[in-house]
């Protein structure tokens, strides 16, 4: 681990952050995992979001060149429906998630967060694309994937979070946004 203090690194991702709405619906989903799981680490509410790109570790230079790249992003608003809750298979107990239906505006804007950052010396997963909202961690339990019935939130911002860990607890922090803005 690396100690922010000493370095000046900070570990950072670019997310759409939900309203409290459907943070609410998400963590009751969350709560539905975690009364059917023997064990796992289960996302706070305030920590519900939908990942686009993470870019790890990042000094004050990386920082500036995510807010520039950001900044160079164009986007409207976009609808992100979530209609199913699924899981990555892990030995010491499985990743579950809230699924986004397909969205090829998601899909655009990725692409172009990824080409842009990948263009200001960003080294990013090459993993195919998934979009999901992190429900639980090393998660056991026999529950299997499933639909759920579909909600959406019309999205018009996207922001530069900031994690850490304060206290023993996981903290996300926005420290820069861009916003539709129609031409």
């Amino acid at each position: 681990m690396v100690d922010n203090r000493v370095t000046g690194a900070i570990r950072l991702f670019i997310a759409i952050n939900f309203d409290e709405a459907t943070k609410t619906r998400l963590a009751a989903l969350r709560d539905e995992l975690r009364d059917k799981a023997a064990n796992g680490r289960f996302s706070t509410p305030e920590n519900l979001h939908l990942t686009l790109v993470f870019l790890g570790e990042s000094d004050e230079r990386q920082t500036a060149a995510a807010k520039a790249a950001m900044d160079a992003v164009s986007f409207g608003p976009l609808a992100v429906t979530i209609d199913r809750v699924g899981r990555f298979r892990r030995d010491e107990g499985d990743i579950w998630w809230a699924g986004v239906r397909e969205n090829k505006e998601l899909l655009n804007l990725h692409a172009d967060l990824t080409n842009k950052l990948t263009e200001a010396g960003f080294k990013l997963e090459s993993r195919k694309y998934s979009p999901h909202i992190t429900l639980g961690r090393k998660v056991v339990t026999n529950e299997p994937p499933r639909d759920i019935k579909p909600f959406s939130e019309t999205i018009s911002s996207i922001d530069l979070m900031k994690s850490e860990h304060i206290r023993g607890k996981l903290i996300y922090t926005a420290i820069h946004k861009i916003k539709y803005s129609p031409s």
